[in-house]
């Protein structure tokens, strides 16, 4: 057992703050601080750039990652990332490597800090590609990605292997100072989702209520007219939130560039 002084003094370096994200100022101005050693949950509709959405932050970002796919192919995960570090589109990054320009992309993927595994999502893999990672590096990651939630073994729709999952995270976060990142679904059945389809999803219509677990839970929405993303905070431990998702910051996307740009102010909906 640990007095309250003692754990302080022990933990308060997987507490810190993650890096800044330039893009992301309207969401830090609304008091969300996504920190090391967190459980993070990324949940949106279908369609609402969930991957794009963590590739970029964590590219940004540039701390040792491990991204576990199991949503997007390798061709696609390495495209979307050549495309945010070049401002190619998609489009042109496949005919430069169908031209033999592959050495233009892979050159431009060269800095970033990221491990990327695909395939089927289950503790027995993870721990492998962990203890691989960690004898490779000597060192743990500072930030794991699980896309997505229900891409786990047996948690595809069963409401105790969701739990297990997010307490192995929760788990896993608190004894290696690592944030976690689970990016996950909500309803595409709900009357908000058919009224107001470019909305951020409110707390209640993430899948299996999960959003109430994460020290920090966001919400997404792609409004595809404007190309404005919405990104509201409906749980935060540690600060303000809205479960409503009534409240969001905007931000501008460019899906066909995996990128994401600050622009003035946020919104706050009535």
């Amino acid at each position: 057992m640990l007095t309250p002084s003692r754990s302080l003094a022990l933990h308060s370096q997987s507490g810190r703050e993650l890096p800044r994200v330039d893009a992301f100022d309207a969401l830090y101005a609304r008091g969300v601080r996504p920190r090391h050693g967190e459980v993070i949950m990324v949940a949106g509709r279908s369609g609402t750039q969930k991957s794009g959405f963590a590739l970029f932050w964590v590219a940004e970002m540039n701390l040792p990652t491990l991204y576990f796919s199991a949503d997007m192919s390798p061709y696609t995960a390495s495209s979307r990332l050549a495309s945010l570090s070049t401002g190619h589109d998609t489009e042109t990054v496949e005919k430069g490597m169908a031209a033999g320009n592959a050495e233009l992309y892979t050159n431009a993927l060269a800095h970033l800090n990221l491990t990327l595994a695909f395939g089927a999502l289950s503790w027995p893999r993870i721990e492998e590609e962990i203890d691989a990672y960690v004898e490779l590096r000597d060192r743990y990651p500072e930030v794991v990605v699980f896309d997505n939630l229900m891409d786990f073994e047996g948690a595809e729709s069963d409401y105790t292997e969701q739990m297990a999952v997010m307490q192995g995270a929760t788990e896993f976060a608190r004894e290696t100072g690592a944030a976690v990142i689970i990016l996950h679904h909500a309803s595409d059945k709900s009357w908000e989702a058919k009224s107001d389809p470019w909305a951020p999803p409110s707390r209640d219509q993430v899948k299996g209520g999960l959003s109430e677990k994460p020290d920090l839970s966001l919400s997404v929405a792609l409004d595809p007219h404007t190309l404005e993303y919405r990104v509201a905070c409906i749980k935060q431990r540690m600060g303000p939130s809205d479960p409503t998702a009534r409240s969001y910051a905007i931000m501008q996307c460019e899906p066909d560039k995996t990128r994401f740009h600050k622009i003035q102010g946020f919104v706050s909906v009535p």
